[in-house]
């Protein structure tokens, strides 16, 4: 019989929003992972709940707590620093040392306790701000290091599914809308007011918007 199970790292923004329904598409048996780690927009959490409700995938989530308060030299932790609102070659301070690295090994590890053969991983290296841990040789390592060092991997393989990476922003919404994804109830800003608008300057405001744009479509989301 065909292993179905699925691991999907979802944090209820526009990239991990389409990658579920992607996977949902596949008619795969979804378990949907969600990880607290401190962030600054921990409204996405709330956010996450609200899209896996619509989805019917709530018996089937998993919410992770991880306390990444010692990396404070980040500006999604550390909230004194500044989050930039302009657009740069450089890695920005939303950076998160590791994450990835630290996210696809919590998924590993639950995706063989839950006997599942994919992980699913929104990762983008077209429109993304620079982050060295969303290129295709990340990925590359990434699967070569789990196929090797998981009993899942050595006995009957585990893989890391990345369907967004050689996608831009423009392509990533049309394929969503196509699944039917309603971005409406997504969240993908770095740096949210208290009621939870969006800022519409920092990166990954930025790169939504102009997605939305050159898509011919307006973003659904409220912003400041």
């Amino acid at each position: 019989m065909t292993n179905n199970k699925s691991v999907v790292l979802f944090s209820g923004g526009l990239d991990s929003t389409t990658m579920l329904a992607i996977a949902l598409s596949k008619n795969e048996e979804v378990y949907p992972l969600t990880i607290f780690y401190g962030q600054r927009h921990f409204i996405e959490i709330k956010k996450a709940k609200q899209i896996l409700k619509h989805y019917n995938l709530e018996q089937n989530a998993v919410e992770f707590e991880l306390n990444l308060s010692l990396f404070n030299k980040t500006s999604l932790i550390n909230q004194k620093m500044k989050i930039r609102d302009q657009m740069s070659q450089e890695i920005p301070s939303t950076y998160v040392p590791s994450r990835n690295l630290i996210f696809a090994s919590i998924a590993s590890g639950y995706a063989e306790t839950i006997n599942a053969s994919k992980i699913y991983i929104g990762v983008n290296s077209l429109d993304y701000s620079g982050y060295p841990d969303c290129r295709p040789e990340f990925i590359e390592a990434l699967n070569q290091t789990i196929s090797v060092g998981t009993k899942k991997g050595v006995e009957s393989g585990l893989k890391i599914e990345t369907p967004l990476l050689y996608l831009t922003k423009k392509e990533i919404i049309e394929l969503g809308i196509s699944l039917g994804v309603d971005y409406s109830m997504t969240h993908s800003c770095y740096n949210p007011s208290e009621d939870g608008l969006s800022c519409g300057k920092c990166d990954s405001c930025r790169l939504r918007l102009e997605g939305f744009k050159q898509a011919g479509l307006v973003d659904p989301v409220k912003y400041v």
